[in-house]
């Protein structure tokens, strides 16, 4: 698994150039053949140590003193000597001395160990930085939430949703260099959400969805994309004998409403409406016959069956101004059950689910011209009927077993033809 180095160029030039010192040693060494060499530089390595470097820098120079003791080591062996080490301190500096390297003895295995590391994961990852490149990049803030109430004298309105905004910006030195200087933080996403609530107000998703983007693509110079989705909360106005409540509501998730707002810096917004998680049933006025069959199939053509579907469904825009976009979601909703159920009083047939989607959206890209696209998703979820011979009953298509899963899943996308050139 790639490991992203943590540290700066001039830190790794740093360690190069420790590590060069180290391969000279051989040289040195057979130049003072003494172990005059090996007190001389751990005490100067050891005070750059003490003199306010950073962390890499102390744990580098560890490395450096342990790769000496390594290299004398091999060689000839130094005894230990107070009076050739006194030879280059006073008594004073050898006290000083001997503090310094008793606290770098104490950092000296588990800096070397990190250190170690480290380089290994550079070096891996300044040779893995030519065999990739970046294929997008983005950042931002989940799950922000807003109740936004438009009062209009007695009478009380409501929109609650929750938001997922994602950025992304013209450099990538965050990434590389772990240079945060042009992050825009995510506390400060979120904060943007709620103040543009206050300042914009909430007329529909879809519009604060296109306010959020347009934001942070002509407040900030080095943001190049906006994207945004947005659930609204099913909240339905009580209502009764025709007559609304001024202000109380009730949850009713029969449906919920969806969209997404993606925006390129200079481009044009392009604008997702959606409604999923809508369950429907009809016991009768549904069949799948004449299909094919190998000599694994075992189902049996049904000329009148249940047919249960949890709706999904997202269309695109083919403009972002001047849009009706409440009456085009309530439009699709009501097209998907119109053709789904039939006329209240008798129904209406599908032979198959594929045939009942693909008519949906036909008839949604001539009722909304807005719609430039529109993309159905119906699972086939099973009802069959229990056998109860061994107990001793006739069942007679009364008592069903409703099945979670497996189910079949049917799914179309349509769009209007482009004219050709």
């Amino acid at each position: 698994m790639h490991t992203q180095c943590k540290y700066s160029k001039a830190q790794l030039s740093f360690s190069f150039h420790l590590y060069k010192l180290i391969l000279k040693l051989p040289k040195l060494l057979e130049q003072f053949q003494s172990e005059e060499m090996f007190f001389f530089v751990k005490k100067k390595v050891c005070q750059y140590r003490l003199q306010n470097k950073t962390q890499t820098e102390m744990n580098l120079c560890v490395l450096f003193v342990c790769q000496v003791r390594k290299r004398w080591n091999g060689g000839t062996s130094p005894h230990t000597s107070n009076s050739l080490s006194g030879k280059l301190e006073t008594p004073s500096a050898q006290k000083s001395s001997s503090i310094h390297e008793n606290r770098c003895e104490l950092q000296t295995e588990q800096g070397a160990e990190e250190v170690s590391r480290t380089q290994k994961h550079c070096t891996m990852a300044t040779a893995a930085n030519k065999n990739v490149e970046f294929v997008r990049t983005g950042y931002g803030k989940n799950m922000v939430k807003v109740l936004f109430i438009r009062r209009q004298g007695s009478r009380h309105s409501i929109i609650e949703l929750r938001a997922d905004v994602e950025i992304t910006l013209n450099s990538r030195k965050d990434y590389l260099t772990g240079d945060n200087s042009d992050i825009i933080p995510t506390d400060t996403v979120k904060n943007t959400v709620h103040a543009l609530a206050k300042i914009k107000g909430v007329k529909t998703i879809e519009q604060f969805s296109l306010d959020i983007c347009h934001h942070f693509l002509t407040s900030f110079n080095h943001v190049l994309r906006a994207k945004v989705y947005m659930e609204e909360a099913p909240w339905k106005r009580l209502e009764k004998n025709g007559v609304e409540h001024a202000h109380a509501f009730i949850y009713s998730p029969e449906a919920y409403r969806f969209c997404e707002v993606e925006q390129n810096l200079n481009g044009l917004p392009l604008v997702h409406s959606g409604v999923k998680d809508m369950k429907v049933l009809k016991t009768t006025q549904s069949g799948f016959e004449g299909f094919f069959r190998d000599r694994f199939t075992t189902l049996q053509d049904a000329k009148d069956r249940f047919f249960c579907s949890s709706v999904y469904s997202r269309w695109r825009y083919n403009k972002s101004q001047d849009v009706d976009f409440d009456g085009a979601w309530k439009c699709v909703k009501e097209t998907i059950i119109e053709k789904f159920a039939g006329p209240f009083d008798r129904g209406e047939f599908s032979p198959s689910v594929q045939k009942t989607l693909y008519e949906t959206q036909l008839l949604v890209l001539d009722r909304i011209p807005e719609v430039e696209e529109i993309e159905i998703v119906m699972p086939n979820q099973h009802y069959f009927t229990i056998d109860m011979t061994k107990m001793g009953l006739v069942n007679k298509d009364e008592v069903y077993l409703p099945l979670d899963n497996p189910s079949g899943n049917i799914t179309g996308t349509v769009r209007r033809k482009r004219a050709r050139l």
